[in-house]
């Protein structure tokens, strides 16, 4: 018996703990403190669009407290009555005013304008609310003018753009462009093949290099032996060098100027055709002497007599 009373008790003890993490949970995700103590305070609208339970109350853009509940009041039609939990230290001075205030996306938020008057309003009653337009309403109340005045052209500007469209010239550009865009790509193709080889001529530019360098101290040495030679040439003795090839040169004008002659032995033989006929003819003679001699030597050499 005792054993199920503890049961009972445990299990009792659990429900409550679970019922109290719940309303704990409930109101930390409300953004309600309740270990903290708060001013209850009250605000009439007559449009509460986009602002809800827990949605914060500041004051220039600090936060000083959230929205407790939103009611309608069923006594007086046509206005909704939303209770604000503000910090317990906050004070509100008398012409304190609650600004319902929507931003972009339709969240509502209050912002408190503090008023100047010299007392304080109670804790507990209300504060004169008032709506702020919006920045969705004050975008439009900017734009709808401007755009009520550009509505008129966009007619004529969409029959322009068709006309423009529609235009065989445009259509032919865009074609060109199309056959611009593919010799593009072409040439990148082309461009990167070219990449791919120069490596192999980076390569072959360094070895012509390397050939120009060994070139070039080729021609420096050269250079060197030239002006060595030239150095070697200055100190020789050019001017009899000279004279003695001039004395050489005018003594085969001279044995020339014989050859030439028919006053000499040397320009007989080489201008007298009597003399080459002679020469030529003892010659054929010498040779039949000859031809004969080793056919018949014995007519030329006489028997030897044996003693």
């Amino acid at each position: 018996m005792k054993r199920l009373r503890t049961r009972e008790i445990k299990i009792g003890a659990a429900v409550l703990l679970a019922l109290a993490a719940l309303f704990f949970g409930i109101n930390f995700l409300k953004g309600v403190n309740i270990f903290k103590a708060s001013n209850y305070y009250y605000v009439s609208y007559t449009n509460v669009t986009g602002l809800a339970q827990s949605a914060p109350v500041t004051i220039n853009g600090y936060k000083v407290g959230l929205v407790r509940t939103v009611e309608y009041e069923y006594d007086n039609p046509g206005h909704v009555r939303v209770e604000m939990s503000l910090d317990r230290k906050l004070q509100l001075p008398e012409g304190t005013k609650a600004a319902l205030v929507t931003d972009l996306l339709g969240t509502a938020s209050i912002e408190l304008v503090m008023g100047g008057g010299p007392g304080l309003i109670p804790v507990g009653h209300s504060v004169e609310g008032l709506q702020k337009a919006g920045l969705m309403d004050a975008v439009g109340g900017e734009l709808m003018p401007t755009v009520m005045t550009i509505a008129p052209h966009l007619d004529s500007l969409i029959v322009s753009l068709t006309k423009v469209a529609a235009d065989p010239a445009l259509i032919a550009a865009i074609q060109r462009l199309d056959a611009i865009t593919r010799h593009l790509e072409g040439t990148t193709s082309k461009l990167d093949k070219s990449m791919t080889q120069l490596p192999s001529i980076v390569s072959n530019a360094g070895s012509a290099m390397a050939n120009i360098n060994e070139l070039s101290a080729n021609l420096a040495t050269v250079s060197k032996t030239l002006a060595e030679v030239s150095a070697d040439l200055k100190e020789m003795e050019l001017k009899n060098t000279m004279v003695n090839i001039n004395r050489i040169t005018a003594n085969l004008d001279s044995a020339t100027a014989q050859l030439n002659s028919t006053n000499s032995s040397l320009g007989l033989l080489l201008n007298d055709p009597g003399l080459y006929n002679n020469i030529n003819n003892s010659a054929a003679h010498l040779d039949s002497i000859l031809i004969d001699l080793k056919r018949q030597p014995k007519r030329y050499i006489p028997p030897i007599k044996v003693f």
